[in-house]
């Protein structure tokens, strides 16, 4: 089969990035033939190559033309677009259409329903704009890069595509990541029928490690709604000294390096590389996932169960149905240290209880996120668009 990916990369080494990059892997590896067409967020940089980004975001000509010459060229079965915003833009889709190319879509985020696709804001859950015709609050709250202007292009875009009916009629399939993301896009009116839910998956397997480090460990983007606040804010009052060594980069860096610099028990790794990060894990005794947003997956918590090591994860959106309590893991109230630190010191406390876990959570990875499970899973809604196109 031959597969034309669409990407408008807008974070290096970002989840939707990284799964990006490994699906397009295991395809290969699967004899199939991939072409990627990826625009690069990082080349807008002056003041008036941002006026054009926000321009296009809505509709670009430019994209549809790029589209069109790449699906001639190369001639796909399938176009599978993994992020269109905004470089790409909605025109994209109307390419597809326009040549009888079959489209399926993975939504890694909510930016079709919510400005700054996080249903979060100001430290909190928010779905003030879910359901709505047209977003006012995400504009009136400059939910888009913390700019009114901003957001009204980012709204602009969501309502005339909701009108067109875009998302309705112009993508054969969308894959969300879990059940907890489907029943949210179902709320904001996409077809349920569209909606097929595949999990993300881990490739090549790192293989199981140790769990002799004797401390914890964050991996993520250093940003408030990834929870690190709270994870620090426990730390801070934890009497029980468990090193906590934490991993990532994003606007709340120089925060975390203060706490590393205050707490002899927090370690601040910065960016690591993949094979870093998997050797990390391996060797940690849990892993701590603090996040206060609905995610849409938690890739670095089928990491962590990849190499045994079980997960204390916030119990908030899609991460709950990833976690199972007492098995694989444990949960902690959304933004609660305390009860965070209640449930760090109930894991030190009981020392069997973990070793369990850790071979539970690589049972776990064999029966859910491995490579050969999720090829046969994309292979089936491939199959099913393009014979439905035909």
């Amino acid at each position: 089969m031959r597969i034309l990916i669409l990407h408008n990369r807008y974070q290096i080494g970002g989840g939707e990035d990284v799964t990006m990059q490994t699906e397009k892997a295991l395809l290969e590896a699967n004899g199939h033939t991939i072409a990627l067409l990826e625009v690069n967020n990082d080349n807008i940089t002056s003041s008036l190559e941002k006026f054009k980004a926000a321009v296009s975001a809505i509709y670009s000509l430019s994209s549809k033309q790029l589209v069109l010459a790449e699906i001639a060229r190369f001639q796909p079965d399938v176009v599978h677009i993994h992020n269109f915003f905004p470089l790409l833009s909605p025109s994209v889709h109307y390419a597809c259409q326009e040549v009888g190319i079959p489209v399926v879509q993975t939504l890694h985020n909510y930016r079709l329903f919510c400005l700054n696709s996080y249903f979060f804001r100001e430290g909190k859950v928010c779905e003030d704009c879910l359901g709505k015709s047209f977003p006012w609050p995400g504009i009136y709250h400059g939910c888009y890069r913390d700019s009114k202007t901003a957001a009204s292009v980012v709204a602009t875009m969501q309502f005339v595509h909701r009108f067109l009916q875009t998302w309705e009629n112009n993508v054969d399939q969308y894959i969300t990541i879990t059940e907890f993301a489907r029943n949210k896009f179902i709320q904001a009116n996409l077809p349920p029928s569209k909606l097929t839910v595949k999990p993300n998956f881990i490739y090549p397997d790192p293989g199981e490690g140790h769990g002799k480090g004797k401390y914890a460990l964050f991996v993520g983007r250093l940003s408030p709604e990834k929870g690190i606040k709270t994870l620090i804010k426990a730390w801070e009052k934890l009497d029980t000294q468990i090193p906590l060594k934490i991993v990532g980069d994003g606007p709340l860096a120089d925060q975390v390096k203060q706490a590393a610099n205050k707490l002899s028990q927090v370690e601040y790794l910065g960016r690591r590389s993949t094979q870093e990060v998997h050797s990390l894990m391996g060797e940690a005794m849990f892993l701590v996932f603090p996040s206060e947003w609905y995610e849409t997956f938690g890739l670095v918590a089928i990491e962590a169960f990849a190499k045994g090591t079980p997960v204390l994860a916030a119990n908030i959106g899609a991460i709950a149905e990833v976690v199972d309590p007492g098995r694989t893991g444990f949960y902690f109230r959304p933004g609660d240290a305390d009860d965070l630190i209640a449930k760090v010191e109930s894991i030190l406390a009981n020392p069997g209880k973990l070793t369990h876990m850790r071979r539970e959570a690589r049972a776990e990875f064999e029966a859910k996120y491995t490579a050969q499970r999720n090829y046969q899973m994309l292979m089936d809604i491939y199959n099913r668009v393009v014979n439905c196109k035909r």
